[in-house]
């Protein structure tokens, strides 16, 4: 913490402070928990994590954030419309840009992508701006995944069993690490093999990575045996999807918020 006071300027520079053990801490500015009770603190000032940051500036590559529809409540007795409702997807299909092309499917593969890590912090997601909706959402903050790897968090999967549409690449994909000859746990171990840090993830984590694909591809089995058709549920291509109705409301990035 000492070096990263040493560059921090502005609002971050503002947040250090030394705590009541002697230790150098800092909380940054955000949204969300950035005060002084989830301060992150070193010992005395080592600090032991992991920082990476591969996205062009925003100056360079302006972003937009976007309240992610199935978004959790964060509160303790509050819940999420989507958790109270089982239709809430159809809310979700009348609002552009979920009601054509791309965007919902997108959201159900971070869905995937999310429950496969265990990560059940996605509050926003972000895309670029130069591109308009014919976009792809910025996978980045993954600070809560691959915590518990005994529990498979099933309400991650809400957009993919609310909505019963994905796409027939993901699909192909998750079929290909279920039942072909290299698992998902494998190719991961593979892939990070070369990391300085290595193992990153232990053999738990790997273990619940492979468990996981077998349960998305339970939820999608589900969803194909109530539809009427597969084209229902499966789409070879993103244009296929549409729900396009007159009136339907925009998403200016804020219109999901509400909770009950």
């Amino acid at each position: 913490t000492r070096d990263i006071y040493s560059l921090a300027e502005g609002d971050l520079l503002k947040t250090f402070f030394i705590s009541p053990a002697g230790n150098i801490c800092f909380h940054g500015k955000c949204s969300y928990y950035c005060d002084t009770s989830h301060a992150i603190c070193g010992n005395p000032d080592m600090l032991e994590g992991s920082f990476a940051a591969f996205l062009p500036a925003k100056s360079v590559a302006p972003r937009k954030t976007w309240r992610h529809p199935w978004r959790r409540s964060y509160h303790k007795r509050r819940k999420a419309e989507w958790e109270n409702d089982p239709d809430y997807c159809e809310v979700v299909k009348d609002v552009h840009p979920y009601n054509q092309g791309r965007r919902l499917l997108d959201i159900m593969d971070l869905a995937i992508f999310d429950f496969l890590m265990g990560n059940m912090d996605r509050h926003h997601y972000e895309t670029f701006k130069l591109f308009g909706n014919d976009t792809f959402p910025v996978h980045l903050d993954h600070g809560r995944a691959f915590g518990r790897s005994g529990h498979d968090e099933m309400s991650i999967l809400a957009p993919l069993y609310q909505c019963c549409v994905i796409r027939h690449s993901t699909l192909s994909l998750l079929l290909t690490y279920h039942s072909g000859p290299v698992p998902l746990s494998a190719a991961l171990n593979r892939s990070l093999s070369s990391d300085p840090i290595k193992p990153v993830l232990t053999n738990q984590h790997l273990e619940a990575v492979d468990r996981r694909v077998g349960l998305v591809l339970q939820v999608a089995r589900e969803c194909l045996d109530s539809a009427e058709t597969p084209e229902n549920v499966i789409f070879i291509r993103d244009e296929l999807y549409s729900n396009v109705k007159p009136d339907q409301p925009v998403d200016d990035g804020h219109y999901f918020k509400r909770e009950q």
